[in-house]
């Protein structure tokens, strides 16, 4: 392999504040590091989720950070309850898994996937 393997994933944000409240109070994700306004870093399992302050502006990317449920609807609701406005319908890869998207407060893409349990 020419690189090593995938060691995290972070979004640009122009509000570090309100990024971290999202990402913490909203979507659920644990705050494990904090350097002021430049760097945020949330326990997401074996690779970690950062946010990276100090954007003028941003424009989401084509990236989507997908973060896995083990109920789609019940994640659904929940999320609904603190807020999340989600883009459209659920989507589905056949056999395989349910998914729903939602942005964060810089527009940045993110999305909820169950894999279907056989």
């Amino acid at each position: 392999m020419a690189v090593g393997v995938l060691d995290h994933i972070y979004y640009w944000t122009t509000d570090m504040d309100a990024a971290v409240d999202f990402y913490g109070d909203v979507v659920g994700l644990v705050l494990v590091r904090r350097e002021g306004s430049a760097w945020a870093e949330f326990d997401a399992g074996p690779i970690r989720f950062a946010l990276h302050g100090g954007a003028a502006d941003v424009v989401p990317t084509g990236g989507t950070a997908v973060f896995e449920v083990d109920d789609l609807d019940s994640a659904r609701l929940r999320l609904g309850q603190r807020g999340v406005v989600f883009d459209q319908e659920d989507g589905e890869v056949p056999g395989l898994a349910r998914f729903a998207s939602f942005r964060d407060p810089d527009g940045n893409v993110l999305q909820i996937i169950e894999y279907l349990r056989s």
